[in-house]
């Protein structure tokens, strides 16, 4: 590739990876990532803001071949997919000098063995100055590492978030504009990556609000030219209120769960109740997370294999227990053929979660009248809960 013109003396230096298909061997990525680099040629210094990952190298420093000199790189982030490729940048540029946070340095030494004495620490607010151009460093931790930062170009209004408010998306455009898909890769990287640590990320949020920002440049996806899209998409992901949606994890082994579950989303659906249902033998673990962003209940669906839920609704519970979305409530149904710990193990796999535990179905083998008439009282549950907390 080429670099790629944003303003005057400032360039996209990055890779565009089309092929990669899971991320940190958990998430998916069905449309790739990219990762973003950023020259920034002041009147007397240059900057490199962050790197690639370090299978894409060869591509930076081909994106750099005719950048004689660069004075400063900044790693808002130290994880290998934004530094992985620092250490061959500081190869070539022998003079440059590395700027990160203060717990940014000691991760760039341990996770790349950087010299110590090439390694400057910047506080919040601090400013660093390329001549006609001014870096600002502003510390947003927990988006998603405890060392992250971002830096705000002041004289273009141009903010550099790394990871935070970034998409996986690979893609030949250099602005996402409005374009829905854009911002549906956004919601997925919030969804796998942001939302368990959604308590810190709203004061990283409202921290943004005291500067004009014309760009949003992060470090996976594409650029925001019109930025507050991005911006209020993230407010209501971590301010707006649950909406009348239960997420329903299931899987069935001999049939009976999956009667079930049929039965159970239509008594929901006439009662009101919006359903997403994901049958875990094939289901896209991050439209899964997707949804949990906005539902209010999730259903775990479950037969009972040797006295415990199958594994496959174990790791769907404690995947929703880990990215802790806002649910407040949660149920299981399942069947089960002469006894086990179903419920119990599903309600420890979510208890760190704040929901009201609603009262399980669990059928002993073949669902019967019975068991769909409690089927029905627990789908009328949630209606009348959904709609005493307003949920839309």
């Amino acid at each position: 590739m080429t670099p790629r013109k944003i303003k005057e003396n400032l360039y996209w230096v990055g890779a565009i990876d089309w092929d990669r298909r899971i991320f940190d061997s958990l998430i998916p990525l069905p449309d790739g990532t990219s990762y973003n680099a950023y020259l920034i040629k002041g009147s007397e210094k240059t900057a490199l803001l962050d790197s690639v990952d370090p299978n894409m190298t060869h591509i930076l420093m081909e994106n750099l071949i005719d950048v004689e000199n660069i004075d400063y790189i900044i790693s808002h982030h130290a994880e290998q997919d934004h530094s992985g490729a620092i250490p061959a940048v500081m190869e070539k540029y022998k003079n440059a000098t590395v700027f990160t946070s203060p717990k940014g340095k000691d991760m760039l030494i341990n996770l790349l063995s950087l010299p110590e004495e090439k390694i400057k620490t910047v506080q919040e607010g601090e400013n660093l100055s390329l001549g006609d151009k001014t870096l600002k460093f502003i510390h947003i931790p927990w988006v998603h590492w405890p060392e992250t930062m971002a830096t705000y170009l002041e004289e273009d209004k141009i903010l550099f978030t790394c990871d935070f408010l970034g998409s996986h998306l690979a893609s030949s455009e250099l602005y996402a504009g409005k374009d829905p898909k854009v911002f549906e890769a956004a919601k997925r990287y919030f969804a796998e990556i942001m939302m368990p640590f959604r308590t810190v990320i709203r004061k990283n949020l409202e921290k943004l609000e005291q500067y004009e920002i014309n760009m949003i440049a992060p470090s996976h996806g594409l650029i925001y030219d019109e930025p507050h899209y991005i911006i209020e998409s993230h407010r209501e992901w971590l301010f707006g209120e649950p909406k009348n949606l239960v997420v329903l994890p299931y899987i069935s082994m001999h049939g009976s769960t999956k009667k079930m579950v049929e039965y159970f989303v239509d008594a929901l659906i006439a009662r009101g109740v919006n359903v997403m249902q994901f049958n875990l033998v094939d289901t896209d673990i991050g439209k899964l997370a997707m949804a949990l962003v906005d539902a209010a209940t999730i259903v775990v669906g479950t037969p009972t294999v040797i006295a415990l839920p199958h594994p496959a609704t174990v790791y769907a519970a404690h995947l929703a227990s880990i990215l802790k979305p806002d649910l407040k409530f949660a149920s299981v149904i399942g069947s089960y053929s002469w006894g086990g710990k179903t419920v119990e193990t599903i309600a420890e796999l979510i208890s760190n979660l704040k929901v009201e535990l609603l009262t399980p179905v669990l059928a002993k083998g073949v669902p019967r009248k019975e068991d769909f008439a409690s089927l029905d009282r627990l789908a009328e549950e949630i209606a009348e809960k959904h709609r005493k907390n307003n949920y839309k």
